[in-house]
């Protein structure tokens, strides 16, 4: 019987199993975050003519947090060790690349993603990084894609259903990413700034999940919470974007602002209501057995 309990725990993937380089990936843009913070305080941000340390710093931590976010989701995809492995591999690569044309370029003075230079080699850096991103944006959604399968669900079924919303989200930053590049540069309109949907659909994939697993370590069946925290993120970015599509700032009193906090206010309660479930129960998942291994 205890042998059976424990091949039904190995075959549950645990969060992070198996990623180590892309933690240390995910690692090493906060590291580099942090040279270019200090750099900018003891410095100043902007390198002439078109460098600016302090946009390095937030993509090298915005990408860090992407990157480790990705390796504690990627073991419950479902996909095959083989698989798995090409993605690993690419996706380190191609976040090399970034971290180093970022972060490299910004320090020569040079705008890695928007090139105004006559320089072979910086056109060149910036041809690349634009193929760099597009292929960031084609390898998530093979990743993504494998959440909406039944092979995830049947692995994890709440941190699937969590991942799923995440990865609606993703996509919507992926489309705003790609909106930035198209009208060069973020801002639109009178007073829009289209920064603000990009970044804040990729934290969906720190949100809904956290809230998935505070779910799935609580006795109660509340997949509700999953649903309503997903949504409710969901609905709080199509606000965000059809304000920024207007041309309007967000942080000022009018009906899409409003409604877009309303929906994250109600996400975050959802969050809190899970984590309160999980302090009442003091349980983990499977928690009904008390042979059942802890798993993250």
């Amino acid at each position: 019987m205890q042998s059976y309990v424990n091949q039904a725990t190995t075959q549950k993937p645990k969060l992070f199993e198996g990623e180590k380089w892309l933690v240390l990936t995910g690692l090493l843009g906060f590291l580099l975050a942090a040279i270019c913070g200090v750099w900018v305080l003891m410095n100043g941000g902007e390198v002439s003519p078109g460098g600016d340390i302090s946009k390095a710093f937030s993509f090298d931590a915005a990408l860090g947090a992407f990157i480790l976010s990705t390796a504690a989701i990627a073991p419950l995809s479902g996909l095959k060790a083989r698989s798995r492995a090409l993605f690993r591999r690419v996706y380190i690569g191609l976040a090399l690349y970034s971290y180093g044309a970022e972060t490299i370029q910004n320090f020569r003075g040079v705008n890695p993603r928007f090139v105004d230079s006559d320089s072979f080699f910086d056109q060149t850096v910036g041809n690349v990084f634009t193929f760099v991103a597009l292929f960031l944006v084609l390898f998530y959604l093979y990743l993504g894609v494998q959440f909406f399968r039944s092979r995830a669900y049947k692995l994890r079924p709440g941190m699937a259903l969590g991942v799923r919303y995440a990865m609606i989200a993703v996509t919507v930053s992926f489309a705003a990413g790609i909106w930035i590049s198209m009208n060069q540069g973020r801002f639109i309109g009178a007073d829009g700034n289209i920064i603000w949907l990009h970044g804040l659909g990729f934290h969906a994939l720190q949100a809904v999940p956290i809230v998935a697993w505070l779910v799935e370590r609580s006795r109660a069946k509340a997949s509700s919470l999953i649903h309503i925290t997903g949504i409710t993120y969901l609905l709080g970015l199509i606000a965000i974007g059809w304000q920024t599509l207007n041309g309007h700032a967000l942080m000022e009193w009018s009906l899409l602002p409003i409604a877009a906090s309303i929906c994250f206010i109600l996400s975050i309660a959802a969050g809190v209501a899970a984590l309160r479930k999980v302090l009442l129960s003091g349980s983990r998942p499977n928690s009904g057995n008390r042979n059942s291994a802890a798993r993250f």
